[in-house]
């Protein structure tokens, strides 16, 4: 037994004895990796997890000039009449689900031939700094990168789909052909645990630097109050503080990347769990903790 394969016994029994819908685990602890399937590896829905990916592709713009953090809206999509403030939104702001412009959406149905985005920005900014949670802030701001370079999923795949070797990924769109960019990303567990692996390597793959290091810190190193609790309670830049001592992406039903920073380790699950979801985040986060690693 391994590092991880010790790990990965203690998640899949914890996730069998609470009886929890998953349909897959990959551990991986510095270089050593084991993986446990209870379906066959399918692309599933990653909901919301959709968002560290769409930040990826920003920070990727970034690096390239073609973005900054501070670019604002109304330089990419000049042609949406703005609500008060909202012209001055930033793409951090965006990513961070702090726009201040209060818009409920979560690209779960179609929104009957609407533009989102126009919509949203046509708002005032009520709450400026403050977190307000809605999958029109990332729709958006992959809306900005597309302005820049056209379709954002053909954008990434050179640039982090290919090198990652996931092959002709699938993301849901909106009637007028943008990527939901919040939601809607269909992954196995093994191409979303490279995602993972990409994360905890902070932006690097193999030999090459995908994604600059400093981005991919940003992405958890600064915390937004939610005013929500628990593993709820703060938010980054497309990830979540916790459980414990982790970070991770989220997504509805139970898609998971806990990344474990201090330990060198990332846990990557995937699932239809409907009541229980959470308890997946965090019984891959203690079993990080409780296995004994060293900090890295």
């Amino acid at each position: 037994m391994t590092r991880a394969s010790d790990t990965l016994a203690t998640i899949v029994r914890q996730i069998d004895d609470e009886r929890l819908a998953a349909y897959g685990v990959v551990v991986q602890i510095s270089d050593d990796r084991a993986e446990h399937r209870w379906l066959s590896d399918e692309r599933v829905d990653i909901y919301s997890a959709s968002k560290g990916v769409a930040t990826l592709a920003a920070g990727i713009a970034v690096d390239e000039g073609i973005l900054t953090p501070s670019t604002r809206v109304a330089e990419c999509l000049p042609e949406f009449a703005a609500g008060q403030g909202a012209a001055d939104v930033t793409l951090e702001q965006l990513l961070r689900l702090s726009s201040g412009i209060d818009f409920d959406w979560f690209g779960l149905a179609e929104p009957e031939g609407r533009d989102v985005a126009r919509d949203m920005l046509a708002l005032p900014v009520t709450r400026p700094g403050k977190f307000l949670y809605t999958n029109a802030s990332h729709y958006t701001a992959m809306r900005m990168l597309a302005s820049r370079v056209g379709d954002v999923r053909d954008y990434l795949m050179p640039r982090l789909f290919l090198p990652l070797g996931i092959l002709n990924p699938q993301w849901q769109r909106c009637p007028l052909g943008h990527i939901l960019a919040g939601t809607g990303l269909m992954m196995t567990t093994a191409e979303l645990a490279r995602v993972g692996q990409l994360l905890r390597d902070r932006g690097r793959w193999e030999d090459r630097q995908l994604v600059s290091s400093a981005w991919v810190d940003a992405m958890h190193e600064s915390w937004l109050s939610t005013g929500g609790d628990g593993a709820f309670a703060e938010y980054g830049m497309g990830a979540w503080n916790g459980p414990e001592q982790t970070w991770r992406l989220d997504g509805l039903y139970g898609q998971y990347v806990v990344i474990d920073q201090q330990r060198d380790a990332v846990a990557t699950i995937t699932a239809h769990e409907e009541e229980r979801d959470h308890l997946l985040a965090e019984i891959a986060a203690r079993s990080l903790t409780e296995a004994g690693i060293a900090p890295a």
